[in-house]
């Protein structure tokens, strides 16, 4: 990663389908937290096949269409693109199994702090993010916070929970970040094959060292792994992918604060879980603390 940093792209000069794609991609990430939890496998082997069955999927494309560009990577590019797969298979590695150790109320509300560490690393690398930047990421995270619920347990192992659902969050932020770095010169697909194939092979050694059963599923458990890698990872972290080159690790970190509502509606129509009382509040926060973001990043 550069030390200097360009700003955001002004959100006026973005095409319109991206904005309808980055739509696509939050309702397609919303399935994940539902699917995880009926989905009867590892947290760990979960993370493992959503990453390798889309590099299965995403193969065909990749060698035939864009074998000479994937050749033709500079070291800085597969650098880059190897680091974002480390911190996406340490963010899979982080918060599913953090799901099972801390209630997923707290593990969901410290994971989604993405933004604010999006943010901070921005400032670090020397771009001074705007007021309505912060104004409009703690906005956000009070949405997911008055949703999610403040939940803290003084149990090691829910401590434990809370502090790997924590780290996840932190690393989520470092994938975007370097994602948009990478995506600056890199389409699309090239991105994402890397990507997740070493996403894949990091989470693989994580689950043969952990001892998860990675094999021994019923149909109904394929099934659901299947619509995971279609939904959440080709359809949602790829969309993402492409459109954080034109919005922004700003924009596109607090956009994702939207799967929590998004989860939890779905979990209602799907699972007939009802959505907490301030869910529909939460989503108008969340609303306008990503309003003020794009507003700050089209003020630039």
């Amino acid at each position: 990663m550069t030390t200097a940093t360009t700003p955001a792209p002004a959100v006026a000069a973005v095409p319109r389908i991206d904005l309808v794609l980055l739509g696509v991609a939050l309702a397609s990430v919303s399935l994940s937290a539902p699917l995880i939890a009926a989905t009867a496998a590892p947290a760990l082997a979960i993370a493992f096949w959503r990453n390798a069955l889309a590099v299965g999927a995403l193969t065909p494309v990749a060698w035939f269409k864009y074998r000479a560009r994937l050749r033709a990577l500079t070291r800085r590019e597969v650098g880059l693109t190897l680091g974002a797969g480390g911190l996406l298979a340490l963010h899979f590695g982080l918060w599913l199994p953090s799901l099972s150790m801390t209630s997923v109320a707290s593990s969901t509300a410290l994971c989604t702090t993405t933004p604010i560490w999006t943010t901070v690393a921005l400032r670090l690398r020397g771009h001074r993010p705007p007021a309505l930047v912060w104004s409009g990421t703690l906005a956000a995270c009070v949405g997911v916070l008055l949703l999610t619920g403040v939940d803290l347990s003084l149990s090691s192992r829910a401590l434990a929970g809370d502090a790997l659902a924590l780290g996840g969050g932190i690393a989520a932020a470092g994938y975007v970040l370097l994602g948009a770095e990478v995506r600056k010169s890199v389409d699309t697909v090239p991105y994402t094959y890397l990507c997740y194939a070493t996403a894949a092979v990091g989470l693989l050694a994580a689950s043969l060292v952990s001892g998860a059963d990675l094999t021994s599923y019923d149909a109904g458990t394929w099934a659901k792994l299947a619509v995971l890698t279609l939904a959440a990872q080709l359809l949602g972290h790829s969309l993402l992918n492409r459109v954080v080159a034109s919005l922004g690790p700003s924009v596109t970190s607090t956009a994702i604060l939207l799967e929590t509502p998004g989860a939890a509606l779905i979990a209602a129509l799907w699972l007939g879980q009802q959505p907490p009382v301030l869910a529909y509040p939460a989503l108008l926060v969340i609303l306008a603390g990503l309003a003020l973001v794009v507003r700050a990043n089209r003020a630039n």
